[in-house]
């Protein structure tokens, strides 16, 4: 199980060696996704809070990388943040999500893309539900249910 002090080391660290990976050119991925994936995870967008019924569907079911389809949670680790955005717990792998520090807008954070692909997910912080205490916040347009 990772913990934040895993998160940090990866981030900082280096990325632990994926499955396999998947590239495309920026205009192979456009002809792919929709506008709103597209600004999501190819260009680390973010979309609205609250702007998906995915935050609110607690299912039975994996969730894959809109981009490549790696798999990436398990709906056994989703859980109710309150923050507006599908929230996890840990991924289904430890290998399934790569790690960056992310200085933007005045904060330092830790963002999350697939490993496979480098699709933006969201952003991982250390306040999650015990054990982990991980709450991966993450763009439903990333994700896709399976």
């Amino acid at each position: 199980m990772l913990k934040w002090n895993d998160i940090m080391n990866l981030a900082d660290g280096g990325n632990l060696k994926p499955d396999k990976r998947v590239e495309k050119t920026e205009e192979e991925w456009k002809a792919q996704l929709s506008a709103e994936a597209f600004q999501v995870t190819r260009l680390h967008g973010t979309e609205r809070a609250f702007s998906s019924d995915m935050c609110s569907r607690f299912e039975r079911g994996r969730y894959a990388c809109v981009c490549c389809d790696t798999m990436l949670f398990d709906g056994e680790e989703k859980f109710e943040s309150g923050t507006g955005w599908p929230s996890f717990t840990q991924p289904i792998k430890e290998n399934a999500i790569a790690y960056r520090v992310d200085r933007s807008f005045g904060m330092t954070r830790v963002e999350t893309l697939c490993n496979t692909c480098d699709a933006h997910l969201g952003h991982v912080f250390p306040d999650g539900p015990e054990p982990s205490g991980l709450r991966y916040c993450m763009n439903a347009v990333a994700l896709v249910k399976k």
